[in-house]
């Protein structure tokens, strides 16, 4: 055992400093953003973590060295947790700055290689905190069923169970009420995967569909049930969720721009309080408001693409939506980093 954490030690002192060199040479290119304060602040945090790796030791071999390694690590992940809210921050001083008004398709048009950067940044971020965390997590006792941070028998059924309580709680905080959700098909089904990233996935789209179904109906309404159907055979390909609301849809003009990290329907009110005051020390949490920064469905996309799946809208205007969630079994895809 502590010779494979020395070995993965190695891995990590040797791709590390690569990786984050590549992010902060993307973080000093990209037009007009790289010079947003928030932007500059994520810059410094890792150019100060490449440092802090090049400082230690190129050879990892003694127990000792991986143990000092490993603390330096820990305190990277710790240092780069805020980094999400950081770049959110970065997105909305960037819409400020070049007065974008958020339902003006012809400005998002303009913007693509912003898109393109902002995709790249948070895929490769995805990228490190697996192979930290992952890391970190095989140094701690043993999980049954668990490979550091992989479950081999992840249960989409018990992780959608409590999405919907952490969504129902956030619906029911700020409007009062939520909507039911009624679970159907494979519910006895497990498989490989990361089960903090398939939560974070379905509570943004559980939330987007309880926000829309009660902002639709109304709040006095009879709410519809939004309805969760998970689909798996031996011989599928993905395992695939599907999450439908009647929440009145997503007009066909807004559609690509639900995918961008620079738009959002939240109220600007709100997320100058989010961005001004966000200090948590996590990715994501429940605390946040409904509507959120305007970078949860793109985030959730690239969770889904890292371990080589996908993210798909398909909506219904005047009548509601449904997302689906395609997530491969781990193990037979490679890593879909940029370099």
């Amino acid at each position: 055992e502590e010779l494979i954490l020395i070995q993965v030690a190695s891995f990590l002192r040797r791709e590390l400093p690569i990786r984050l060199a590549h992010r902060i040479q993307d973080l000093e290119r990209v037009p007009m953003m790289k010079d947003m304060e928030s932007v500059i602040k994520v810059k410094d945090l890792y150019r100060q973590s490449f440092l802090d790796l090049l400082a230690f030791s190129p050879t990892i071999s003694t127990v000792e060295q991986e143990q000092e390694f490993a603390k330096l690590v820990e305190e990277i992940y710790k240092r780069h947790s805020n980094v999400l809210v950081q770049m959110a921050h970065g997105a909305h001083e960037f819409r400020n700055h070049v007065g974008m008004q958020s339902k003006d398709p012809t400005m998002f048009a303009q913007m693509e290689e912003t898109h393109a950067f902002l995709d790249r940044f948070y895929l490769c971020r995805i990228g490190i905190r697996v192979l930290i965390g992952q890391y970190l997590a095989l140094r701690e006792s043993v999980v049954e069923n668990y490979v550091g941070l992989i479950c081999s028998k992840t249960s989409p059924y018990e992780i959608v169970k409590r999405a919907i309580d952490d969504a129902a709680y956030m619906c029911t905080r700020k409007y009062g009420d939520a909507p039911d959700v009624v679970i159907s098909g494979r519910l006895d089904m497990n498989f490989p995967y990361i089960p903090t990233h398939l939560h974070y996935i379905m509570l943004e789209l559980l939330k987007n569909s309880m926000r829309a179904t009660v902002e639709f109906h109304g709040i006095e309404a009879d709410f519809p049930p939004i309805k969760v159907i998970i689909s798996d055979g031996n011989d599928n390909e993905d395992v695939v969720i599907k999450v439908s609301d009647e929440g009145g849809g997503i007009p066909r003009s807004n559609q690509d721009m639900i995918w961008s990290y620079l738009f959002t329907t939240a109220d600007p009110s709100i997320q100058e309080g989010i961005v001004g005051t966000a200090t948590n020390d996590v990715d994501h949490g429940i605390d946040a408001p409904l509507a959120g920064l305007g970078y949860g469905l793109p985030i959730s996309r690239s969770y889904c693409r890292y371990f080589g799946g996908d993210l798909s809208i398909m909506s219904m205007e005047g009548y509601g939506t449904d997302a689906f969630v395609y997530l491969a079994r781990l193990g037979n895809s490679r890593e879909p980093v940029p370099h």
